[in-house]
């Protein structure tokens, strides 16, 4: 027989009172998580990439010490926190279907990078030089996390952007596909100039241009994917109605525009900027997350 005594009556009323707080169902849990994140805009949107711009800078030139700098702990959470408002985003529109294609994507990720890293095909020859956290094969456990938002953001961008138009499979396929390359035009310069990767040298600032001929095949499979995950799904009208669902996004315009920017490597800014526009002209660069701390 035990002889540690019961519970006691307020700490039994305090875990009712928690369980009470939680939600029963997918759509309560989901309505939670939706205020938590526009609750939060801009922490996640605005002040994270901020602050992750200036602890990755100043890891790279030698100002952040151990081990601290280019911690990959660190560097997870503030991508999960960025990537949340996404994910937050698309979860009500989440069905077995979206779950088994999304599955194939997250498996043809890994295929890829794994057969690059080894052979130097489709990317060109490169090698990651930072550690981002548990690797397999040379590659990071996390790179679902890198590489499939980055996709997603730029389908729903396009979708916002083509209208009607997105109705039309083989323009929705190029334009995502050129979105998808020109994110990566942002990404690739920004992340080799902070030494996360290198390709050995290449003619667009440190980037062989074989890369974006991979980005392109990459970018094909993704978007097939994603058509065949979300078909007769809610997520158009999920995107249009939920307005912060492409704040992954304002963080990738910050961080990465920062970066490339502090870097020199400004047609990689430049294009980071014209995304900023294209937020803008799709009324999802909400300036007020801007002025949010003066109303603190």
């Amino acid at each position: 027989m035990s002889d540690s005594p019961p519970p006691s009556a307020s700490t039994a009323g305090g875990l009712d009172a928690l369980r009470a707080r939680l939600p029963d169902t997918r759509r309560e849990a989901e309505r939670l998580l939706d205020r938590i994140v526009r609750e939060n805009r801009f922490t996640i949107a605005v002040l994270f990439p901020l602050v992750g711009a200036l602890a990755l800078v100043g890891s790279a030139e030698g100002w952040v010490p151990e081990p601290l700098a280019f911690n990959p702990w660190f560097v997870l959470f503030g991508v999960l926190v960025m990537r949340s408002p996404l994910v937050v985003g698309v979860l009500p529109a989440v069905d077995r279907r979206a779950i088994g294609w999304i599955g194939a994507l997250v498996a043809y990720t890994y295929a890829i990078e794994l057969f690059g890293v080894a052979t130097g095909w489709p990317y060109g020859t490169f090698e990651y030089t930072v550690s981002l956290g548990p690797m397999l094969g040379g590659v990071p456990l996390a790179l679902p996390v890198f590489f499939i938002p980055l996709v997603v953001n730029a389908y729903l961008l396009c979708l916002l952007l083509l209208g009607p138009r997105a109705s039309n499979g083989w323009l929705r396929l190029a334009t995502v596909i050129a979105a998808v390359v020109a994110m990566d035009v942002v990404l690739d310069p920004g992340a080799v100039a902070l030494g996360f990767w290198t390709f050995g040298g290449g003619a667009f600032f440190g980037v062989p241009l074989s890369n974006y001929a991979g980005w392109v095949l990459s970018a094909t499979v993704a978007v097939v994917a994603l058509d065949r995950a979300f078909a007769g799904t809610t997520l158009a009208d999920r995107l249009r109605d939920c307005e912060f669902m492409l704040d992954d996004m304002v963080s990738f315009v910050i961080l990465w525009g920062g970066i490339n920017l502090w870097y020199g490597n400004l047609l990689p800014a430049a294009v980071a900027v014209a995304f900023g526009v294209g937020l803008v002209r799709a009324d999802r660069f909400d300036a007020s997350l801007f002025t949010q701390w003066r109303r603190a």
